[in-house]
């Protein structure tokens, strides 16, 4: 009896629920971090970068399981490319573990904590990039190419930036980054990502 083989129609939903529910721990994550702050504002001194990065990595999930829809017109799905979007939103998850450690009781604050982190967290999130260039090509050449050269331009752009950030402890850097960071996050999804096609 022959084994029948299932398209990618019946696929797509299946990989988009298991990527769902990583994302989904990342995305509890950070609520229930921000839900610890706001419950207890004297326990462990905030850090408005810390919160920046916060809202940036939120807004990122948010806009990664929409623009997973483009997953969509996958024609040949293969272990290899589920492999890699799972291991993308792990990634996105780690992010998350990153910003909000199970404990805060070796360190003096969330700046103490995020500056003595910082080498992994701008490490993973330059890793996110390059993930997203190659999760672009998954969706196809037409996929890329209508995000003209800007795309191409902003991830060797943000990739040098990380490798600043885990660099330098300089709060005035982190805290223009993570400004820099949100804003020009909103105005690529309101420009480029506000309908799915």
């Amino acid at each position: 009896m022959a084994v029948e083989t299932p398209s990618a129609a019946e696929i797509f939903p299946h990989v988009r629920i298991v990527m769902g529910m990583v994302i989904g721990l990342g995305v509890t994550r950070l609520l229930s971090g921000v839900a610890r702050i706001v419950q207890h504002p004297h326990r462990t001194p905030v850090y408005a970068v810390h919160l920046g990065w916060t809202l940036s990595v939120l807004l990122l999930l948010v806009h990664f399981w929409w623009w997973e829809f483009g997953l969509y017109h996958v024609g040949g799905w293969t272990f290899g490319i589920y492999l890699f979007l799972v291991s993308y939103s792990i990634l996105l998850f780690l992010l998350c573990a990153f910003l909000f450690p199970e404990s805060m009781a070796d360190y003096g604050g969330y700046e103490d904590y995020f500056l003595s982190k910082r080498i992994w967290f701008f490490g993973i999130l330059a890793s996110t990039y390059l993930f997203d260039y190659a999760d672009t090509l998954i969706k196809g050449r037409q996929h890329l190419e209508s995000f003209g050269t800007e795309y191409l331009v902003r991830l060797p752009v943000f990739v040098v930036l990380c490798l600043a950030a885990m660099a330098t402890r300089n709060r005035t850097f982190h805290a223009m980054l993570v400004i820099g960071t949100i804003i020009y996050q909103v105005s690529f999804i309101l420009r480029l990502f506000d309908t799915v096609s």
